[in-house]
């Protein structure tokens, strides 16, 4: 029996920001959600994540199957502009008030159920 942690945590996970909806000048589409992944840069780095699974964590008031902890699941669909920002599709549009707000890339699947 191994007692204790034998070397350096693994995160399965990437972070990144919400940065809002995709929109134009007078538009706003909540179905498509731009997110800054943490460490990706420009286009390039994007395709590795592009059809991966991402997930929305955030607290709620009123326990459900025995956790305050919710999720809303998504996927990266593609890039948005040069700089490593991507836009994502979540099962339900991102409430407002995750804007700003951290999320989980699971990097480790690349299909969506």
């Amino acid at each position: 029996m191994v007692k204790g942690r034998q070397g350096e945590r693994v995160r399965l996970y990437v972070r990144g920001t919400v940065l809002g909806y995709k929109r134009s000048k007078s538009n706003q589409y909540p179905n498509t959600s731009l997110i800054q992944i943490e460490g990706v840069n420009t286009k390039e780095e994007v395709k590795w994540y592009c059809g991966k699974r991402m997930a929305y964590i955030y607290k709620a008031k009123v326990k459900k199957n025995g956790s305050h902890y919710r999720c809303i699941w998504g996927k990266v669909a593609r890039p948005h502009g040069n700089s490593g920002i991507v836009r994502a599709k979540f099962k339900s549009n991102l409430p407002p008030k995750s804007m700003g707000n951290k999320w989980r890339g699971m990097s480790d699947r690349s299909s969506v159920r």
